[in-house]
């Protein structure tokens, strides 16, 4: 049964056109400047973790790519400051 549901999620992830249909897809709320940006360091790191990890289902396949995103954000911050400003709103970061 598990081999069936990761498989339709596999075929529906190969239908979407874009890196915003698949945080949609995930319900996974993003900022579209980043998006236009980082799009392809964030399908990398996605596919990266899926790799890893080997999802058994779609909230599997969701921390994998809200995983990614926050990675991204984080390399985002200013180093200086000390902040974690990118990381505002996040509660499902592994880092917390």
């Amino acid at each position: 049964m598990q081999t069936t549901n990761v498989t339709s999620i596999e075929d529906k992830l190969k239908q979407l056109t874009s890196i915003s249909e698949l945080l949609h897809f995930f319900d996974i709320g993003f900022d579209s400047g980043l998006m236009h940006e980082w799009q392809d360091d964030l399908l990398k790191r996605f596919n990266g973790y899926v790799i890893l990890t080997k999802p058994q289902d779609w909230f599997d396949y969701r921390r994998c790519l809200k995983n990614a995103y926050c990675k991204i954000q984080r390399g985002r911050l200013d180093r200086s400051n000390k902040t974690r400003s990118a990381c505002r709103g996040c509660t499902s970061c592994e880092r917390r």
